[in-house]
């Protein structure tokens, strides 16, 4: 199938081959009909896209603060590579279309195969010929409505929330600035909320269309205080919607002089936002910003998971605010098709954007994209990118996952080991697939993995995804024979674990990403010492908020089953044994913005006598050093700070090394999971492996309990 991709880094936009998209249980696959190009919102992002890296570090001097941050700490060299990594990220355009359901997700009910919908969400609802919809971000569109007007549900969602927040009265008079798409749609919903409706903008023919489609006055933005005064008989607006799109502070100003006392500026476009203090203060307006197309928006739990807020606590949600916005067409209370200037065929969708860039030197307002009918699915389940042979003697690397760190990280870093052919990648979208499989150069790429694992010529998988998708396919890897390197954890949950071992024979590998053991500080570290050991690990982990998915714990597991297993890996590398009892115990606080095990003190004892103690801490201040190691015995002490110095304090003489990059082990770690396949002995043994997951659990367990936990494996 075909999905419109534009690269973030050069700009560039194109038309794609990319994999359709898989059906998850809380959704519906779309086949798209019709698609509208926001002609404010994309033309934003494609001129963003297309800026120089000097321009766009201008644009955002809070991420380049980040990168100087990032920088200071790992290194020069290992920063770049990860910025220009995440620069290189594909993006998908669109966000909002009509069209009809293909397939069907378990859990959802009320939609059904050949149902037209209506869909909106960036990332969602997509220029593709086929996307995947949560089931709280599509409705069904009413047979009086056709598709080109239901095309429209999002930027309809966006001014009617507007509108909602602005709370206007039968009889009010109300000013719009600003007449793109999103003011002539506020104009329409204020005239069928009763309102009389005074509106401005700097295009002539848009403020003709407005007073076409029942505006009762439009004037340019210049005379807009003036005629405001003369609208409302000197007493001003009783609420301003600044739909307009500028840097410019002259709206909110604006709006502040046209407003009677305590009336009501809402703000849905993006404007300079320097409150004039005096006027807004002297007339107790207030002010009040728009969020996009609703409660629900940028909530995961409710756009992803498919959790409904109650309707009687919030009775226009996203998903209520298309149904509304789709029944005043149904109506003919709005007329989103009088907006439209310009259609274009799919296949030609690159002339929308030469219109957006002003290389068609034409007028425009509404751009409508239409699709062909009649898609069959298992066509798109794998793109072939190339027919080159694959040597089955080799490593031939079947991918799944390609989120940031696999980008940054995993890869860059695979690439620079001989031996590995990258042959078959799976990611969760066409997107994602396609501009990862071209940068790497992978044969095939897909969004269901089990194309992978079926794959004859693919005989090692790496697994990526999020958290709670690891033990799935790792058990699928051992069943099918395949070497498996997963990223860490190795699972989420002890079920999975004992699952997994079940499943364990020893025939196939399987390697957990545990990259710190195979660093060479830690491999110094390890050399200097022997039999029973102390050691003090303390990582400044900074905060990760509740929001994020690796605090779910249906999907991350937490940061200590997610995180904590690295440095007890690390802990159990340099002692030479398995953990045989854990004690951990937490920060008690009252601001639970993060979770309190997000703080924790753990103690491990080893079956060999040794000891070691892990502080991970994510409420402390992020310009300290993440990681710092203390290693005491055998007349030995040691220091690691953050894989970039080594001190070793020994027979009374101290020893410095110090690098200008982190070395955290990747390359290592993937050298030796190569050596393993080619007949070496198993780089972690899986005992080891799994005598650290468990002891997540544990460390879980006597958080929970107060207690000592001893690890009975």
């Amino acid at each position: 199938m075909k999905q419109l991709i534009q690269s973030f880094k050069t700009g560039e936009l194109g038309l794609f081959d990319v994999p359709a998209p898989l059906c998850l249980d809380n959704g519906a696959l779309v086949q798209t009909t019709a698609s509208l190009v926001s002609a404010g919102t994309e033309k934003m992002l494609v001129d963003f896209a297309k800026k120089s890296m000097i321009q766009k570090a201008k644009d955002r001097p809070d991420l380049v603060k980040q990168v100087i941050d990032k920088m200071k700490k790992e290194g020069v060299k290992n920063t770049l590579e990860k910025v220009f990594t995440k620069l290189d990220t594909p993006i998908p355009l669109g966000y909002s279309l009509a069209g009809k359901v293909i397939k069907v997700g378990e859990n959802l009910s009320g939609i059904n195969i050949g149902d037209r919908v209506a869909c909106g969400g960036a990332g969602y609802a997509n220029h593709a010929e086929i996307n995947y919809i949560p089931k709280n971000l599509m409705v069904k569109i009413p047979d009086e409505v056709d598709d080109i007007d239901a095309s429209f549900v999002t930027v309809g969602a966006i001014a009617l929330q507007g509108v909602r927040q602005a709370a206007p009265l039968l009889g009010e008079k109300i000013a719009v600035m600003g007449l793109g798409l999103l003011g002539q749609l506020t104009v329409q919903l204020l005239k069928a909320n009763g309102c009389k409706v005074i509106a401005s903008d700097i295009d002539p023919s848009k403020m003709q269309l407005a007073k076409k489609l029942g505006c009762d006055e439009a004037c340019h933005a210049s005379e807009l205080i003036q005629r405001a005064n003369a609208f409302t008989g000197g007493r001003g607006v009783d609420a301003v919607i600044v739909v307009a799109s500028t840097s410019s502070n002259q709206p909110i100003i604006d709006a502040a002089e046209i407003s009677r006392m305590r009336g009501r500026v809402v703000l849905v476009g993006m404007v300079g936002m320097d409150v004039p203090r005096n006027v807004y203060y002297k007339k107790e307006l207030e002010i009040k910003l728009s969020m996009a197309y609703g409660p629900g928006r940028y909530d995961s739990q409710y756009e992803e998971k498919g959790i409904d807020y109650p309707y009687d606590l919030v009775r226009f949600t996203e998903q209520r605010n298309f149904e509304s916005f789709l029944g005043l067409i149904q109506e003919g209370k709005v007329t989103p098709k009088a907006l439209i200037t310009h259609y274009y065929e799919f296949d030609d969708a690159m002339s929308a954007y030469d219109l957006l860039e002003g290389k068609i030197k034409e007028k425009y307002l509404g751009i409508v994209l239409k699709y062909k009918a009649n898609l069959y699915l298992k066509d798109h389940a794998v793109i072939k990118r190339y027919e080159k042979s694959v040597g089955l003697d080799k490593i031939n690397v079947g991918l799944i996952g390609a989120g940031n760190f696999t980008k940054s990280v995993i890869l860059p870093n695979l690439q620079k080991v001989d031996g590995f052919s990258l042959v078959g990648l799976c990611t969760a979208t066409g997107v994602s697939a396609e501009g990862t499989g071209k940068k790497y150069d992978f044969k095939y790429i897909t969004t269901n993995s089990d194309e992978l694992f079926a794959n004859g010529e693919i005989n090692t998988v790496f697994i990526t995804t999020k958290h709670n998708d690891h033990a799935n396919k790792v058990i699928k890897a051992i069943n099918n024979k395949k070497h498996c390197f997963v990223e860490k954890p190795l699972c989420i949950t002890q079920e999975e674990l004992e699952q997994i071992k079940l499943a364990y024979s020893g025939q196939s590998l399987v390697q957990v990403g545990f990259n710190r053991r195979f660093s060479p500080m830690i491999k110094k570290m390890k050399d200097q010492i022997f039999g029973q050991i102390s050691i003090n690990y303390r990582i400044n982990a900074g905060v990760i908020p509740k929001d994020v998915w690796i605090q779910d714990r249906q999907i991350g597991g937490g940061r200590i089953i997610g995180e904590v297993c690295h440095f007890i890996d690390t802990c159990s590398y340099l002692i030479g044994s398995d953990v045989s009892s854990v004690f951990a115990t937490t920060v008690s606080k009252s601001d639970q913005s993060i979770p309190d095990e997000d703080n924790v003190n753990i103690v491990l004892n080893y079956k060999n006598g040794s000891t070691a103690v892990i502080n991970y801490y994510a409420y402390g201040d992020t310009s300290m050093l993440k990681e710092y190691i203390e290693v005491f015995g055998n007349g030995i002490s040691m220091q690691m700070n953050d894989f970039r110095e080594l001190v070793v304090y020994k027979k009374g003489k101290i020893t410095k090394e110090k690098h200008a990059n982190q070395d955290k082990g990747f390359i290592g770690e993937f050298k030796a999971f190569k050596d393993a396949i080619n007949g070496a002995k198993p780089a972690i043994d899986f005992s080891s492996i799994y005598n650290t997951t468990l002891c997540t659990f544990k460390i879980l367990e006597s958080i929970k309990s107060k207690s000592l936990i001893n690890i009975n494996e």
